[in-house]
């Protein structure tokens, strides 16, 4: 039996122009190999799953590609290099886990191999991931060589943490910020997998898939793996909010009505319901919140606005949730859960927090925050007050 190649890898971007979300370096670096303005060191940031090994790997093969004279913007992936590359596994591209060959010893022996022409490609390529994780001696000793590597030599660099690179090793490089990918072109993305895989995908499904990716492309893809996996090779929303232990529009549609009517039982006893469904105080809170977001959103910017990140057909739900609210009430609204949701955290047993919360929200006007009654008690003390 064939060995399973999981949908992240499977479906990798090979060229730039199959680059989702991120077409801004593509494009920038498209223009550098076709000028032959090819810097000698790039530093690639950004959170996880964005991007930044795909696209480390594919200028690794506009530089070395075979089928080509020279660095080439569209690589073959036909040749022993691009196929080599592809898979990560070519002699004269190193990638390095900064993580764990973090010290000096790791980058002394990097310096000692780097004089030595590449065997088969026109450049050896050093690609090490979260480079961040070098220890301050091994960053010094990276320093030298970095500043005047041999003419055969390129580095890439990647990190999720920028911060945490020193300014002298910054400043030697190109620096390319890769941005969180947007729930629309993941879900686009998700679609086009499945359509290849001929398996049959809910909208709805993908659209979850991709919100909880939280712009990360390779979660997404792991996640639809997860769900082909445990749902019978099919994409059914039903099965994604199972899966990922989040509720359904619906039963957050539910709690939100309840605030609307000052009905601070009946909001409770939704609560009750979704967590005995079995999603966590964590995840009603965070959908809760979103969907208040969302109101507030449709309420600033109109129901068909881009920022919203939902499927058309709950667009319109949304909108007429948020008629029910001031926009002052969903303002303080999504900073109330935002509020609860920090205040879970380290917490083993928080459902009392967050249901003085949502009491709170249900019954605002019987409340007077602490900024009103200081401005009435100013009034009362004022002279003639």
């Amino acid at each position: 039996m064939a060995e399973y190649l999981v949908l992240a890898r499977k479906y990798r971007s090979a060229t730039f122009e199959e680059v989702v979300g991120q077409e801004h370096i593509a494009t920038t670096l498209v223009n550098a190999v076709q000028t032959g303005r090819i810097a000698h060191a790039f530093l690639f940031t950004g959170t996880r799953g964005v991007g930044k090994t795909t696209m480390a790997r594919i200028l690794a093969k506009a530089l070395n590609c075979l089928a080509a004279d020279g660095p080439t913007a569209t690589p073959c992936n036909k040749c022993q290099a691009c196929v080599a590359i592809f898979r990560g596994d070519d002699l004269d591209v190193i990638e390095i886990d900064g993580a764990s060959n973090r010290g000096i010893d790791e980058i002394r022996e990097l310096r000692s191999n780097a004089i030595y022409r590449p065997a088969r490609c026109r450049y050896k390529i050093y690609y090490i991931d979260e480079v961040h994780m070098l220890t301050k001696e091994a960053f010094n000793a990276l320093l030298k060589t970095l500043e005047e590597p041999p003419g055969h030599v390129k580095f890439i660099f990647s990190t999720t943490e920028p911060e945490r690179v020193p300014p002298t090793i910054v400043s030697r490089c190109q620096r390319f910020d890769f941005r969180n990918i947007p729930t629309r072109l993941i879900a686009q993305h998700l679609e086009k997998v499945c359509k290849a895989e001929k398996v049959k995908a809910e909208k709805g499904a993908l659209f979850r898939i991709a919100r909880a990716a939280a712009g990360s492309m390779r979660d997404g893809l792991s996640l639809l793996d997860q769900l082909l996996a445990g749902g019978g090779g099919k994409a059914a929303e039903e099965d994604v909010i199972r899966i990922l232990g989040t509720p359904g529009e619906e039963r957050t549609a539910e709690i939100v009505a309840a605030i609307a009517a000052d009905d601070a039982a009946a909001t409770l006893g939704a609560l009750d319901g979704l967590l005995q469904s079995g999603v966590t105080l964590e995840s009603a809170v965070a959908a809760v919140g979103e969907t208040f977001r969302h109101m507030m959103l449709a309420a600033t910017c109109g129901p068909d606005s881009e920022l919203i990140e939902l499927p058309d057909s709950q667009r319109q739900q949304v909108a007429e949730l948020a008629a029910k609210f001031s926009l002052p009430a969903l303002v303080q609204a999504v900073s109330a859960c935002q509020t609860t949701a920090r205040g879970l955290r380290g917490l083993t047993s928080g459902r009392g927090l967050v249901e003085a919360a949502l009491v709170r929200l249900a019954a605002a006007e019987k409340f007077v925050d602490a900024e009103s009654l200081l401005v009435r008690l100013e009034g009362l003390s004022a002279p003639g007050g």
